[in-house]
């Protein structure tokens, strides 16, 4: 018989890490009688006095922050990550552990507390991708980093623990497993078809059928992944190869900030809600090896199922065995399309 994605179940193949995802869009039909959440107003002064990120306010740590007027950036007060300490190892039989040396850091995108990136202008959003820029930048220069990790988690049920609109990076001397794992599939395309990108080959297909795109124009493409785990995953990857945020000239990153723009103002308008969401850009790794099968992208991951009360858990078949998601990709993005700002 042949497969029908649209009622049948089935599995998925992410053919960035090699892991798949089982799709059952048969039970999207199904009544939900679980758990659901009233979601608090979003409306936030312009400055807050008690936040800790606002211009001018003293942190929880001692330190005050300037009277900053667009973007910021501090070492993390409460780092998980320290850049002094041991990097040795530690093995007792089968407990193995090694010493992990970094930096984190927090980057504020506005002075103004009640904005997200979904309320900033396209230059406001432009001047947070040049601080993305500068600090992988800065950060890839030091030796012992080998991988720098730009990151947003966004609302109370991400983990959000200050809703001052702000990102983090977290820089190390390894390089992540998911990370490792995207690199190696990259490189493996990259070489058995010398030299084209596995993202490219990807977003082409994609381009061509339609079905799961929310937005592409001549140098960005926004698409709900053929692979995506959350209901609402989406992906920006820029159509031509590049390695790292550093390589955009300046036409594609006006690009990047329209794409960043409409993809969060469409979340917004989803569910009529601050969309909550972890956000996170995969770039080359910066430990001095070749790079050149690096396609950087950025992933947002948001929790919502079917409102902005509903939220997907991660539990029983998911937890112990392999991701799994009723709602279709083409579902979703079809939904995501539709939405109109």
């Amino acid at each position: 018989m042949e497969l029908d994605l649209n009622n049948d179940p089935h599995r998925r193949l992410n053919v960035l890490t090699g892991e798949w995802i089982l799709v059952s869009p048969h039970r999207a039909k199904r009544p939900w009688q679980g758990q659901t959440e009233e979601p608090r107003p979003n409306t936030r002064p312009v400055y807050d006095a008690t936040c800790y990120l606002c211009p001018g306010n003293e942190r929880i740590g001692g330190d005050r922050n300037p009277d900053y007027t667009d973007t910021y950036w501090f070492t993390n007060d409460f780092a998980a990550l320290k850049d002094t300490g041991s990097s040795g190892g530690y093995q007792k039989g089968l407990l193995v552990a090694e010493g992990e040396l970094g930096t984190c850091r927090v980057l504020c995108y506005s002075p103004d507390h009640s904005k997200t990136l979904a309320h900033l202008s396209i230059e406001e959003i432009k001047k947070v991708i040049q601080l993305w820029q500068g600090q992988y930048e800065e950060l890839r220069a030091i030796d012992s980093i080998n991988h720098v990790q730009i990151f947003e988690n966004k609302g109370e049920i991400m983990g959000c623990s200050n809703p001052h609109p702000h990102g983090q990076i977290w820089s190390q001397s390894t390089i992540p497993d998911v990370v490792e794992r995207k690199s190696n599939t990259q490189l493996k395309f990259y070489q058995d078809t010398e030299g084209q990108s596995l993202l490219s080959a990807y977003i082409e297909q994609e381009i061509a059928e339609e079905s799961r795109i929310i937005y592409v124009d001549e140098h960005f493409v926004a698409l709900v992944p053929w692979w995506a785990v959350w209901p609402f995953e989406v992906m920006i990857a820029p159509r031509r190869p590049m390695n790292d945020l550093t390589q955009l000239e300046e036409v594609e990153s006006t690009a990047f900030a329209k794409t960043l723009a409409m993809v969060t103002r469409k979340y917004d308008g989803l569910f009529n809600t601050s969309f909550p969401y972890s956000m996170g850009i995969h770039q080359a790794p910066t430990d001095d090896q070749a790079q050149d099968h690096w396609h950087w992208h950025l992933e947002f991951k948001p929790p919502l199922l079917r409102s902005a009360s509903v939220k997907k858990h991660m539990v029983g078949y998911e937890l112990f065995a392999m991701a799994q998601r009723d709602i279709t990709a083409e579902s979703a993005a079809e939904m995501l399309r539709g939405i109109e700002f």
